[in-house]
């Protein structure tokens, strides 16, 4: 058993597979147990069930914090928050795709559910060339913060616009290239039907296979913002990995709520805007202004905390005389 103790990636084995475990124990639960069955999931079981992630998150950090320190503690919740608000952008995004296929919202939770099975390892894959860039190229950081600073202020300035799904070269490549049902098939992401030519069986994918991979595009998009984010707090790959992954979990839960409600959170983007604005700069302050040392953790926690919680206030306060959307 010597093994568990052995650093991998800076952090050891058995922190490792803890966190491994639990992401597995909770997709099992959640897709074996609460929704073993397909059915349309309402608000008021979307926001119990976000809480309940939100939750082992935190409870996930507070282990962090006790097992490796204050430091890495707080680091881990930084870059869980900025991650959680990212992805209410991404909850927009994938409740247009959902939208333009018709996909009904009692098989958009198993969508979701393989997506997100899928973003973990795709984010896995993206993290580790990052870290791979970062170690072997430490300027590669100051680059990561210039593209943060870069597109905070794009965001700031930027107006709003429609994203055309059926556009989008994935959608047409696949449409291009492979059979596609123009029915649902259920919760099928691939059926077998006759072949137009020759009536032999062959297989096609369905509407929601194609909705399926185009939030996994959107969700590397996504990820092009998140991942300069986390590294721009820290470069230890445990924290980078389970923070992002952490944040991402539950969100196929907070999605039914957030999609009935998206529009509540119209200013949020303009605080997100500063957070990849600060996070960016801190980076030039602590290294040129600070002479190389530490940028305050807890500092750095509590502007992106106020920024963020700031954003969604000012945000509901705005937005306080929209007809809210019927708790089910």
């Amino acid at each position: 058993m010597d093994f568990l103790v052995i650093d991998w990636l800076g952090t050891p084995v058995w922190f490792w597979l803890v966190f491994l475990g639990l992401v597995v124990a909770l997709t099992a639960f959640d897709l074996g147990v609460l929704h073993k069955e397909d059915k349309e999931m309402g608000i008021a079981e979307s926001l119990k069930l976000s809480a309940f992630y939100i939750g082992i998150a935190l409870l996930f950090g507070g282990w962090i914090w006790f097992e490796k320190g204050a430091d890495p503690g707080i680091k881990y919740f930084t870059g869980f928050f900025i991650e959680k608000a990212l992805s209410i952008d991404n909850v927009f995004v994938i409740s247009l795709i959902f939208t333009f296929f018709a996909i009904p919202r009692k098989y958009q939770y198993r969508a979701l559910l393989w997506g997100i099975v899928a973003v973990i390892v795709l984010r896995g894959l993206m993290i580790a060339a990052g870290a791979a860039l970062v170690e072997e190229f430490y300027w590669v950081l100051y680059f990561f913060a210039a593209f943060l600073i870069g597109t905070g202020i794009k965001m700031l300035f930027a107006g709003s616009h429609e994203i055309d799904v059926a556009k989008n070269p994935v959608v047409r490549w696949i449409s291009t290239h492979m059979r596609v049902t123009k029915e649902l098939h259920g919760e099928k992401f691939f059926v077998m039907v006759p072949d137009d030519k020759t009536g032999a069986l062959v297989r096609a994918a369905t509407p929601l296979f194609l909705a399926l991979v185009i939030i996994n595009v959107a969700d590397l998009v996504f990820a092009v913002d998140s991942v300069p984010a986390i590294f721009a707090i820290t470069t230890d790959m445990f924290i980078v990995f389970t923070s992002n992954i952490m944040a991402i979990l539950g969100l196929r839960a907070l999605y039914f709520a957030l999609a009935a409600m998206v529009h509540r959170f119209e200013y949020l983007k303009y605080a997100l805007a500063l957070v990849l604005v600060f996070i960016g700069s801190k980076i030039y302050v602590s290294d040129f202004v600070m002479g190389g040392a530490k940028f305050p953790p807890v500092l750095s926690l509590g502007v992106t905390f106020a920024l963020i919680l700031g954003g969604i206030g000012f945000s509901l306060w705005k937005t306080r005389n929209d007809s809210p959307a019927e708790l089910r």
